[in-house]
């Protein structure tokens, strides 16, 4: 049976990895915001953003479509990096520097939340996974550099393990899928779990 997959994400990187193991998703990025109502876990935070990203992109999908006889899962998905309080995207240069500067050396928490929602129903699981990354004692000059790069931008915390940046990690204690900001292992058994009609 002929089935559904709706990424609420733009993300290249998730995007990619969809497409290597033969999923050609429904790409529709979320316009929700990433505000927190609240004081939240590391743990909460991630599933909570995730979960509003998804119904996001249910309310925009269920006004364009028809056809609900299609079995279709939106994914969504939302990661943060986690180091003495929870750590975003950088906003400017300073901040990349700051961001670096204080993970040099030490290691720090990678969180990914991700929902999935059948639309137009009250069905979704919602789970999350965290990675501990460990940075070597990188320089301030390497730091420097690496902000001018342009590389930074729109990565919780400032780098991409696949990235360049990701020579400066010595290792990591968990899922790498879960520090790139999709941990699919995870997903993969969610769906294959509790979504039968989903075709992998």
């Amino acid at each position: 049976m002929e089935s559904r997959i709706i990424l609420a994400s733009s993300s290249p990187r998730r995007i990619e990895m969809m497409k290597s193991i033969g999923i050609d998703p429904v790409i529709k990025p979320s316009s929700a915001d990433e505000i927190l109502p609240l004081a939240m876990t590391m743990e909460q935070a991630v599933m909570f953003l995730a979960l509003k990203k998804a119904l996001n992109v249910e309310r925009l999908w269920l006004k364009e479509t028809d056809n609900l006889q299609i079995p279709t899962v939106i994914i969504a998905a939302d990661t943060i990096v986690y180091k003495n309080g929870m750590i975003g995207k950088p906003v400017d240069r300073d901040d990349v520097i700051r961001i670096l500067t204080l993970l040099r050396n030490t290691s720090h928490d990678v969180a990914t939340g991700v929902a999935l929602l059948k639309p137009g129903s009250s069905k979704r699981s919602v789970f999350y996974d965290v990675t501990e990354v460990f940075f070597d004692d990188y320089s301030d000059e390497e730091i420097r550099d690496y902000a001018d790069t342009g590389e930074p931008w729109d990565k919780a915390g400032g780098y991409a393990i696949q990235g360049t940046w990701g020579k400066h990690i010595t290792h990591i204690i968990g899922n790498y899928d879960n520090v790139i900001g999709f941990p699919w292992k995870k997903i993969q058994s969610e769906l294959k779990k509790n979504w039968p009609e989903i075709n992998l």
